[in-house]
């Protein structure tokens, strides 16, 4: 564990038991921004395989891990030294478009079938996945309908190079996701996942719990729910000197149009607390300002 770091479990919710766990999701979403997933539809087995599968692409030569490329930093490849010394990731953006995945796999020469079929299966099961907590959401702020409708999902394969002269060190940066939600199949053997916590500021330790799934909610979730959600503050610590893989599929924001607070969350004792903004110019907000926390602020409403 990291120094200064404390040692806790973040809420566990079971997709099985609702309505039984709305109240706690909802608390969840409120006081910690983030939480664990059981009975969430991908077996361990399928979990395994795709790790596997990832573990494999990240290990492909430079050269083709070079041509998943995209001109919008995070969108595609990652290279070492761009965002850490040690971090590097693969990217997919917006999963359930025609020919977005055909195109990953082309990019880096995916030919297997059963590789196709493992990546494919998997993130149409965290897809649906996405949508059915968006649903749960609405319902537990007593709304209804379907929130994350044709939003853009982006799929990201992590991998830490860590070696033992890095332990001690930050692999990924105190940062907060800026899309709406991040649904993260985090590494179950190597740790170092952390947590700001909401009411003492201090960095809660993540312990690995296989088979489950992290959720972590972003900077869009709270502007949408006019501040009644958390945007969690989070980083990744070096804890050992082995390779670490984590698997993230992010729900990001509506493709057109500003994302704001629906009405039924504004009113007198709850003013609108954040400016309406597309999640793209966000995004690019972000990079240009180079503000991995903090960057809604500047979203905020004058009172």
């Amino acid at each position: 564990m990291a120094k200064g770091a404390v040692a806790s479990n973040i809420p566990v919710i079971d997709m099985q038991d609702f309505p039984g766990q709305a109240g706690k999701l909802m608390d969840a979403c409120r006081e910690w921004g983030c939480f664990r997933l059981i009975n969430h539809g991908i077996s361990p087995a399928l979990m395994g395989e795709m790790k596997a599968v990832s573990r494999f692409l990240l290990d492909l030569p430079v050269e083709i891990r070079l041509r998943n490329s995209h001109s919008v930093q995070g969108k595609g490849y990652t290279p070492l030294n761009e965002a850490s010394p040690v971090f590097e990731a693969l990217g997919c953006y917006d999963i359930a478009a025609p020919g977005s995945l055909d195109n990953f796999f082309d990019q880096l020469c995916v030919s297997d079938p059963r590789q196709r079929e493992i990546i494919t299966t998997y993130l149409k099961i965290k897809h649906d996945l996405g949508m059915d907590i968006g649903r749960k959401l609405l319902q537990g702020l007593g709304l209804s309908g379907d929130l994350f409708n044709g939003w853009p999902c982006q799929l990201r394969i992590n991998k830490y190079n860590y070696t033992p002269e890095y332990v001690g060190s930050t692999g990924a940066v105190l940062h907060t996701d800026p899309g709406f939600l991040t649904i993260l199949q985090d590494d179950e053997i190597i740790g170092g996942l952390e947590a700001v916590c909401k009411d003492t500021g201090e960095y809660i330790h993540i312990d690995p719990m296989p088979g489950t799934l992290v959720v972590n909610l972003g900077d869009l979730a709270a502007l949408w729910s006019n501040g009644r959600l958390w945007n969690v503050k989070h980083r990744v610590q070096c804890y050992e000197g082995s390779i670490r893989v984590s698997i993230a599929l992010f729900v990001l924001g509506p493709k057109d149009g500003a994302l704001g607070a629906p009405e039924e969350l504004v009113d007198s004792e709850h003013p609108r607390l954040y400016k309406p903004m597309n999640f793209e110019d966000y995004r690019m907000l972000r990079i240009k300002n180079k503000s991995p926390t903090g960057l809604i602020e500047v979203l905020r409403v004058e009172s």
